[in-house]
């Protein structure tokens, strides 16, 4: 975890590269370098960003929205806005992914722009509690999908969904430790299974609707509240909502993976967020044309209960067709999660290990065992589904500190060349509705918000022992290198070998 000792170390390895004066040898040299390889194209870059954002909220958050919104008409409402805010999201995020082109995504930004501190505190949350409670929340989706046929009458139970969703986190680390390669082409071909379910679901839904079966979708039905609102339950219909759009600024996180990544980029982000919020409001739509509010609210599985009313004996079609979907979250999650670890690392902000990546696969196996574990250990805890809220709460949080990093960044180097440069507005109007929804989220659910700010915060004093404190006994780097060598010689790992141009921000204007 030590900074200057991780940096030298990073420095030591990669002054053993050759250098060599011809051009046609440089370009085998960058060939041959043990370094994180760009083979994630346009096509793979938009399946990482629909990947990660459907994995198992479309067939989660529904029910939670609803409850909180209070009504059909208001919650589907709910549902557009929050693809428009995530959409003025991600082109800010385009803004900043080209122009501080590093993977790593808000951490490596907001460690950028505001220094370690406040960049180490989302590494904090994010890698202990924010991405392995998704992870285990999806995966734990996926076992009760898998397993719902053989428990039609009952829910499956607890030790039989653990053990599932841990050899399924395991069996996909394992594909992510092995190649770069399969593993985004894993997630293409379910990024595009998964959509086709959806598909089904909305033609299914849109018969439904041609048939004359939209009762609760009626003006004077959709807006009859269930219950009266408060501001306070509509934003936690957002929050609700932002746990199915979470994963649109994944594709930031693998930035140095991204072929041309400031041109691939931006594109992949314009095309995956509209498709999406389209793909989520007319798949809520469909829910509506088969089954009453009452009916959602009951459901422990809305797509399975959608699939028994208009499926008949191909209703087994939709838990098959969820547990895919979740698969390729799961595997989204992964890849992406890792890469944050890695860059953690090789900032100094964890321990350095993480920053090796595997000497002929190319791969970050420690960090990637690092997220695995911390998966298990969440799913061991307890129930985890009480956790979204919390875990939407410190997404925003993020966001919206990332977002006004980008305003702090035109302040601060007004002159940088930016590839992408969005209208003011479009970040004011993010933080204007980010600020608003946590304030009422915090005043509607303070111990569930307060707790992800304590536990933030922990972080602090970790920071300060681990990072910053440089004159630590002998005896602890002594510790820290035996396990970095016996960490190296399990994984076979080194530390990669970086051409420095492609991860600097681009240089300022000249006034000339």
């Amino acid at each position: 975890m030590d900074e200057a000792n991780g940096r030298n170390r990073a420095k030591t390895d990669s002054g053993a590269e050759r250098r060599i004066s011809d051009s046609g040898k440089n370009k085998r040299e960058s060939k041959e370098r043990v370094t994180l390889k760009k083979e994630i194209g346009l096509l793979s870059a938009c399946a990482i960003i629909i990947g990660n954002i459907i994995g198992s909220g479309i067939f989660i958050s529904p029910k939670g929205v609803l409850e909180h919104a209070g009504s059909v008409g208001f919650s589907l409402i709910v549902w557009v806005l929050g693809g428009g805010i995530c959409a003025l999201g991600s082109l800010c995020y385009a803004e900043l992914g080209v122009t501080i082109p590093k993977s790593g995504g808000d951490y490596s930004y907001v460690t950028e722009i505001f220094g370690g501190l406040v960049g180490f505190l989302l590494l904090w949350s994010a890698v202990w509690i924010m991405y392995p409670t998704t992870l285990a929340v999806i995966a734990l989706t996926f076992s009760n999908y898998v397993l719902q046929p053989a428990f039609p009458n009952c829910l499956p139970p607890y030790i039989a969904t653990r053990l599932l969703s841990t050899i399924c986190i395991l069996l996909l680390t394992w594909v992510n430790c092995s190649s770069v390669r399969w593993a985004t082409r894993i997630q293409d071909f379910f990024t595009i299974g998964k959509l086709l379910a959806l598909v089904l679901i909305i033609i299914v839904g849109m018969v439904q609707i041609c048939k004359g079966h939209y009762d609760a979708l009626e003006p004077q039905a959709a807006f009859e509240f269930i219950r009266e609102p408060s501001v306070g339950q509509i934003a936690l219909a957002f929050l609700q909502a932002s746990f199915a759009f979470s994963g649109w600024n994944f594709l930031n996180y693998v930035t140095e993976e991204v072929v041309e990544p400031r041109r691939n980029l931006p594109r992949a982000i314009y095309i995956s967020i509209p498709l999406v919020t389209l793909v989520y409001t007319l798949t809520n739509i469909a829910y509506f044309s088969s089954m009453t509010p009452e009916e959602l609210l009951a459901s422990n599985a809305v797509a399975v209960t959608f699939g028994e009313k208009l499926l008949g004996m191909f209703s087994w079609v939709m838990p098959i067709s969820v547990a895919l979907s979740t698969f390729g979250g799961i595997n989204g999650y992964l890849f992406t999660s890792s890469r944050l670890c890695f860059s953690g690392a090789r900032e100094g902000h964890l321990p350095y290990l993480l920053a090796m990546i595997h000497l002929k696969s190319c791969t970050p196996i420690p960090a990637l065992l690092v997220c695995c574990t911390a998966t298990i250990v969440i799913l061991c805890i307890g129930e985890t589904h009480n956790l979204i809220n919390y875990v939407s709460f410190i997404n925003y949080l993020s966001y919206g500190v990332t977002i006004a990093g980008l305003l702090y960044y035109r302040w601060k180097k007004p002159k940088l060349v930016r590839p992408i440069k969005v209208n003011l507005l479009i970040p004011i109007s993010y933080l204007v509705f980010w600020a608003v929804l946590l304030g009422f989220s915090l005043y509607s659910e303070p111990v569930v918000c307060g707790m992800g700010l304590v536990i933030m915060l922990t972080g602090v004093p970790i920071y300060f022992i681990g990072v910053q404190w440089e004159d630590k006994p002998r005896w602890i780097y002594m510790v820290v290198e035996r396990v970095t060598y016996l960490g190296q010689k399990l994984c076979y790992v080194v530390f990669p070998q970086n051409d420095p141009s492609e991860t600097e921000p681009l240089t300022e204007k000249s006034d000339l």
